[in-house]
């Protein structure tokens, strides 16, 4: 797949009640959106602890922040969520669709207002493989690997947004 990436990103602001102020966010995101990809960081990666699901919610934002490749029309949180095809198995089970817990909104606001993590940083895509990570995954680079889960990027070329600092 090919597609180009926009060179600027929008940014909004974000309150953020745990640091008593106002911020800028990376992506759009009201309540309900926090509750989502809170619910979604704990269904894919709670059995890594935090870091896990802080790596793991870092390649779900940067689908929303990226305009290229699978993502060009991934803009929103519940599009990325539930994008199809491409999207998130645990959207397929039970443990995503509980309520989610304060904790895992304080590590989802984290992601919104742009703290990054590696592996995952520059990331489109995570799996969890039998074995080794292997070297490419659909043709994208390894990154690194956290407990059980492999990270891969996309070449800068195809789409430079994602490695945008913000």
């Amino acid at each position: 797949m090919s597609g180009g990436c926009p060179e600027s990103l929008e940014t909004t602001l974000f309150v953020d009640p745990a640091k008593g102020g106002v911020g800028l966010a990376v992506i759009k995101a009201r309540d309900s959106d926090i509750d989502l990809l809170a619910r979604l960081m704990r269904a894919e990666a709670e059995g890594e602890g935090e870091q896990g699901m802080l790596s793991a919610g870092n390649v779900m934002v940067n689908r929303v922040r990226a305009r290229c490749l699978d993502f060009v029309d991934i803009n929103t949180v519940p599009r990325m969520v539930f994008q199809s095809p491409g999207g998130f198995e645990a959207t397929q089970k039970g443990y995503f669709y509980q309520r989610a817990r304060e904790r895992d909104r304080r590590l989802a606001r984290r992601l919104v207002a742009g703290e990054r993590f590696v592996p995952g940083e520059f990331d489109l895509w995570f799996f969890r493989p039998d074995g080794p990570c292997p070297a490419q995954w659909w043709g994208q680079w390894n990154s690194g690997r956290f407990k059980l889960h492999c990270f891969y990027s996309p070449l800068a070329s195809e789409c430079p947004s994602v490695y945008t600092v913000y």
